[in-house]
């Protein structure tokens, strides 16, 4: 009986800790990231018969958010002014810890389609803030394709780069918002997500573009693929440089911008940079902050509407 007791003890004891642990961490994930009230989450009816959904993969940081995909949106909208703007995540997770943390509906993708068809749509434009021609642009992809019988008429914007003229805009773009930096002593790295798909190939080919401009001082690399944060550090190594600038090549500047890039734990950008001597600055600001970007996603936009 007391072994019994000791056993029951002992899993309630492990449930308590097993409860406590999210409930925890939820609080120390808590640190502020604006005011979320400020976003329009965009997830209202009486959208008209044309809309065009901005589905993005998602920031839990309130002020990134609102300065980016908000941003994107908004510029999306003044150009298209006959068209209802939406906005939908892919990432479930995020939407469950905005909602649960600020108490802001966002919808999934579903949840907006099927708000379309409630709301009687007949033209609907998806336009996808993704970098690249990925595994997430094609699920996306898919899922429209589910709902092709539902409107008169569908049609999916292209990711940000997808044509060579889309890349030498994206370069234009991020060598003028960091020229205040271009002094011939600092390196000006820009750290993508990366993928295992094939589509990772735009972060060489990004190298090459800004190579072919003349722009040797700049380097890219990835998070979870190639070029490595090692190999950015070893091609830095082969300059003569004395600081190095950081900054996100992400439509928002969310957790991989704050933490992997700029924050204070080990292995994160910042830290490896300074281990290695460098004077290093970190500019957390995602590529939709640029107004030239968000016109590349107004012009994939619009093209869009255009085959309808």
């Amino acid at each position: 009986m007391k072994k019994f007791l000791t056993l029951l003890l002992t899993l309630a004891l492990a449930l308590s800790l097993a409860l406590a642990v999210p409930a925890l961490a939820e609080e120390e994930e808590d640190y502020t990231t604006g005011d979320a009230s400020l976003d329009d989450p965009r997830n209202a009816d009486g959208i008209g018969e044309s809309e065009l959904l901005v589905v993005s993969f998602g920031t839990s940081f309130n002020d990134s958010r609102r300065l980016t995909i908000g941003a994107i949106e908004g510029d999306i909208a003044q150009a298209m002014p006959d068209y209802g703007v939406r906005r939908a995540f892919t990432s479930q997770i995020i939407i469950d810890h905005v909602a649960r943390r600020d108490g802001v509906v966002l919808d999934n993708v579903g949840q907006a389609l099927e708000r379309a068809v409630q709301n009687g749509v007949k033209r609907l434009v998806v336009q996808p803030t993704h970098l690249m021609d990925g595994f997430e642009y094609n699920d996306l992809v898919g899922e429209i394709a589910g709902y092709a019988d539902a409107f008169d008429a569908i049609a999916v914007g292209a990711p940000l780069l997808s044509s060579d003229e889309d890349f030498a805009a994206v370069a234009d773009a991020i060598v003028k918002a960091t020229a205040e930096y271009d002094d011939g002593e600092t390196a000006i790295c820009f750290m993508g997500h990366g993928t295992e798909a094939e589509s990772n190939g735009v972060y060489a080919k990004m190298q090459q573009v800004l190579d072919g401009k003349g722009c040797k001082n700049y380097f890219v690399g990835t998070v979870e693929a190639t070029p490595s944060l090692e190999d950015v550090l070893a091609a830095v190594g082969q300059g003569a440089y004395k600081r190095v600038v950081l900054r996100p090549l992400m439509v928002v500047a969310g957790d991989h911008a704050n933490n992997d890039m700029a924050g204070d734990e080990e292995g994160s950008w910042k830290n490896a940079f300074e281990a290695a001597g460098y004077k290093t600055v970190c500019v957390v600001e995602g590529l939709g902050q640029l107004p030239e970007i968000r016109a590349l996603y107004v012009q994939h936009a619009q093209a869009a509407a255009a085959s309808l």
